[in-house]
């Protein structure tokens, strides 16, 4: 068994290589909307069975959306967006406790060695997606502060007139905030990629060991450590949307 930072290619479409985090992604993204269309089809005054779970999932993730922005119109703005960033990165990590993780897969030829190539690979452990992830949100909280204070008054929290007093220190602050802003999709992405390939490759190497028993420990505290990290950048989206759409006096 080899373990790899990139995603393995299961199959080519042409000349586009289909990796194992490919089909993940595609899966759980049929999944949501699946999940979507049946609970929207059989929605029903008096919630009964699944919908009742449904609607103390997004209820609860209402209420702490609502609980940050301490505003309910803005929190119902932003609230599609950070529960299905939740939801996608929960699901994305929770995949790595899928039985069957590096051991159910395709034989490959790799530098004259036959390879396992696994099907089941969570998404959040190739740095391809959390990036994808983290660009989306925040771009999302971009577009809010452009949308909520206008162009060129959220254009003023960069850039500043350097000859207006205190001189020279709002462009100062400034330029940090813009670096901020590159910053934070380099920390979102790692932090995710880190903290779920480290997880995914703990699960591989107990599971090779000691197929009994012994992972249960190393399971249950992925499905925290999964939790939380979603948890985490969802919050995170939130708190950058709200800041950005907060006005700064230089």
């Amino acid at each position: 068994m080899e373990i790899s930072l990139i995603p393995e290619v299961i199959f080519n479409i042409g000349s586009f290589p289909v990796t194992n985090t490919v089909l993940m992604t595609a899966f759980i993204a049929i999944l949501i909307i699946i999940g979507a269309w049946l609970v929207k089809k059989r929605i029903s005054l008096i919630p009964k069975g699944f919908q009742n779970i449904i609607e103390i999932v997004l209820e609860t993730l209402l209420n702490l959306v609502d609980s940050v922005t301490q505003d309910r119109k803005q929190a119902k703005k932003f609230f599609p967006l950070v529960a299905t960033i939740f939801i996608f990165v929960i699901l994305s990590n929770w995949i790595e406790l899928i039985p069957g993780l590096g051991t159910i897969g395709v034989e490959q030829e790799h530098h004259g060695e036959t390879m396992l190539a696994p099907f089941i690979r969570s998404n959040s452990a190739d740095l391809n997606v959390t990036l994808a992830i983290a660009l989306i949100s925040v771009s999302a909280a971009q577009l809010a502060g452009v949308t909520a204070l206008g162009f060129k008054k959220y254009l003023g929290k960069f850039f500043v007139n350097p000859f207006k007093k205190p001189y020279f220190i709002g462009s100062f602050v400034g330029g940090l905030e813009l670096i901020s802003e590159f910053a934070k999709i380099i920390s979102f992405s790692f932090r995710l990629f880190g903290n779920i390939f480290a997880g995914e490759v703990l699960l591989t190497v107990m599971l090779m060991l000691v197929p009994y028993i012994i992972p249960l420990p190393f399971l249950f505290l992925e499905i925290f450590v999964g939790f939380i990290q979603a948890l985490v950048f969802a919050m995170l989206t939130l708190v950058f949307m709200k800041m950005a759409t907060a006005e700064v006096a230089h």
